[in-house]
């Protein structure tokens, strides 16, 4: 059933595919990276702003969507915005999900999530050329606002389906200019008062295989193109929040100052240095410093705090240091101080039989060693393994950079992905 994109639907009962589309009339994986490539691309930094409910993102579902009726799928969009498209009937249950997101952290790179949807459209392809026989539906996705640049929390797409966010949670998530979530989601000409839990779609699901670029170098220095990811660290962000003083920069005494600068950046460094002690990692990215006055001393700053570890004791050994050394500063210099978490994702195992699945898949072909990984990144998938099989393929990044301009991968890996890739689809969901 296909939905227009200002409302969402359940597929109808029976929906087929009633020829498959030929491969070579469609186009190439590197003609459709071509064409999605310049979507949201900032000219000065070359990053990508992809962000949720914006013109940029409404650019890429259209991309999405041609691609699914090129391919003569039965396109959907689900009550959370999520796109799918469908071979096969949905409502047959046990279905393969392939796919990822669209969308961009602030000048993030251009393979983060795309590369994942891409392939998925190039696996298919790759599918019917070899004449493959489906016996299970095959859905590719792409789930909305994944990175959470623009609301702060990620994965809300996924989290909302899997009911991990209620729709009250997110109808209180607002952005950096006081835009709450359904009020971009109005703008965008979509239902925000349809979000929310979707068990009757997740039952329908019998496996979901996300394909990403690695971000991180695992891949790069075993020599190897393609992986399997073994489980996602636990994760989270916290919020800081330093109230001072606001005084005049010129004539404030600094021994009658209650600067949240100084108390800031000390907790920046306290993070390093935690983070070092545990063998984890925590990032202070994102600041919002006010009145943001050059002559002025500030009387908030206000700093995320993104940390993970391979395991919760780590993190939470971590997180505990963090805070309290961030007190200690505070009290040192007269300032207050407030720490909220804004999002936790423990530990996530995937799913055991499926990984196992995945390798026995891959490791037909004596030619293509498949190591199996952690990942310190969160995903689509990581959300969805609480009620569904899930399972992940990674591709070699040479830098190891993400989440940045910088982020590559090489073509012929990109291409070793997709027929991964599909070798795992058909392993799953062919004769």
């Amino acid at each position: 059933m296909t939905v227009s994109e200002g409302g969402h639907g359940n597929s109808a009962a029976g929906a087929q595919v009633s020829s498959p589309t030929a491969a070579g009339s469609l186009p190439s994986f590197q003609e459709m990276w071509r064409e999605l490539r310049p979507i949201g691309r900032h000219p000065d930094s070359h990053g990508y702003r992809r962000y949720a409910w914006t013109g940029a993102d409404a650019e890429c579902r259209a991309w999405f969507r041609g691609q699914a009726e090129a391919r003569g799928l039965a396109y959907e969009l689900d009550r959370n915005g999520n796109q799918w498209a469908w071979l096969g009937d949905p409502a047959a249950g046990d279905a393969v999900v392939t796919g990822s997101h669209l969308d961009s952290v602030p000048d993030g790179g251009a393979f983060d999530g795309p590369l994942g949807v891409v392939s998925s459209f190039a696996a298919l392809d790759e599918l019917r050329a070899r004449q493959a026989t489906f016996t299970r539906p095959l859905a590719i996705v792409n789930f909305g606002d994944e990175e959470g640049a623009r609301f702060g929390l990620a994965c809300v797409g996924s989290r909302l389906t899997a009911g991990q966010l209620t729709a009250e949670q997110a109808h209180r998530l607002t952005d950096g200019d006081g835009v709450t979530l359904p009020r971009a989601m109005e703008a965008a000409g979509y239902d925000p008062d349809a979000i929310g839990p979707d068990p009757e779609r997740l039952a329908r699901i019998g496996a979901f295989v996300e394909l990403h670029v690695e971000q991180g170098r695992a891949l790069d220095l075993g020599g190897d193109r393609v992986g399997i990811a073994s489980a996602i660290w636990p994760h989270g962000r916290w919020r800081f929040d330093f109230r001072g003083e606001a005084n005049h920069a010129g004539t404030t005494r600094l021994g009658d100052r209650r600067d949240p600068m100084l108390s800031y950046a000390e907790t920046v460094l306290a993070a390093r240095r935690e983070a070092e002690l545990a063998g984890a990692v925590a990032t202070f990215g994102k600041i919002v410093v006010e009145p943001n006055g050059v002559n002025a001393i500030p009387s908030l700053v206000r700093g995320w705090l993104d940390s993970r570890a391979a395991d919760q004791a780590s993190l939470d050994t971590v997180v505990g240091g963090v805070e309290q050394a961030a007190r200690e500063y505070a009290e040192a210099h007269g300032v207050d101080l407030a720490v909220v978490r804004e999002s936790f994702t423990p530990v996530v195992e995937f799913d055991h039989a499926l990984r196992d699945e995945l390798a026995r898949i891959l490791g037909r072909d004596a030619d293509l060693k498949v190591p199996v990984l952690g990942t310190g990144a969160g995903h689509d998938a990581g959300i969805l393994s609480g009620t569904i099989p899930t399972a992940m393929l990674f591709v070699r990044n040479p830098t190891g950079v993400s989440h940045s301009p910088a982020e590559y991968a090489a073509e012929d890996d990109c291409v070793a992905g997709v027929s991964a890739l599909a070798d795992v689809l058909e392993g799953l969901a062919c004769t």
